[in-house]
């Protein structure tokens, strides 16, 4: 991107940042006790720093044979893959039920999951190993659409413990407006464009569309109702047709019976 791209793009996310912020806390700030993004400044270590710390962490859980440090020098030489892909390709390589985790995740044959694995919760493990594991965790899910537990993996971390925060921001962000929570996308947004410094600006480009194209939402319009029937779509994709999807088709008909008898009313009065 051009440095007057770049201008261009950070002028305007700040005016909608605070034009939305203004629409979307209308009626005060969220709630006492309700989740909130970080306030700090948040920055991606650096590859060798974190090389470092993963090292450390596999030398922690499995003896460090000529192997095992071939796999993991194999894994790091690659300059050109993400960090985060790094160090999950290191968490595969030091605990089986990672690996299985994360091949389960990115296999869009697999059925989706329904809840947040038990390791991702387990207090026991390091910060580093439940924090990255999760983030590349719902990175894989929402690759697959799979949302609601996209978000569920990065609500049990901290965005300050992965090695991608701005990533953990966009994830979250991504899958909030998919399920239309408005509020809490724009919390996220503000973190990928706010909080982290070293941003990509494809996440930062993505993030802006997804603010401009939730100002124009409305409550039950037909643009909410074709947004509703996306979700009942993706759902069904996933064989997830039980009570929830049922109520959302539900919803969906009932708005789509109020809009026809406003539309009959309005040919009648005129």
């Amino acid at each position: 991107m051009s440095p007057r791209s770049s201008i261009w793009t950070v002028a305007l996310t700040g005016f909608l940042l605070g034009s939305w912020a203004t629409f979307a806390w209308a009626d005060g700030p969220p709630p006492a006790g309700k989740e909130t993004i970080s306030t700090g400044t948040l920055r991606a270590p650096s590859p060798e720093a974190t090389r470092g710390q993963a090292l450390d962490w596999l030398k922690g859980v499995r003896p460090m044979a000529d192997a095992t440090q071939k796999d993991f020098d194999a894994i790091w030489s690659d300059s050109e893959r993400p960090l985060l892909d790094r160090v999950a390709g290191t968490l595969a390589l030091g605990d089986p039920q990672a690996a299985k985790l994360l091949t389960e995740a990115r296999d869009p044959a697999t059925t989706a999951p329904t809840k947040v694995p038990a390791i991702l919760k387990d207090e026991k493990q390091s910060a580093f190993y439940r924090a990255n594991l999760a983030l590349a965790y719902a990175k894989a899910l929402s690759n697959r659409r799979v949302h609601e537990e996209a978000l569920d993996a990065l609500r049990v971390v901290k965005p300050e413990n992965v090695v991608d925060p701005a990533g953990y921001f966009f994830v979250r962000a991504v899958a909030e407006h998919a399920l239309l929570l408005k509020n809490e996308a724009f919390r996220s947004i503000v973190g990928v464009v706010e909080d982290v410094s070293d941003s990509p600006d494809r996440y930062k480009i993505v993030s802006l569309l997804m603010l401009y194209d939730m100002q124009t939402w409305k409550d039950k319009d037909l643009g909410w109702i074709a947004r509703k029937m996306d979700n009942i779509e993706r759902r069904l994709e996933l064989a997830r047709g039980g009570p929830q999807t049922q109520k959302m088709q539900t919803e969906v008909v009932r708005r789509l019976d109020e809009i026809i008898k406003e539309l009959e009313n309005q040919k009648k009065g005129s």
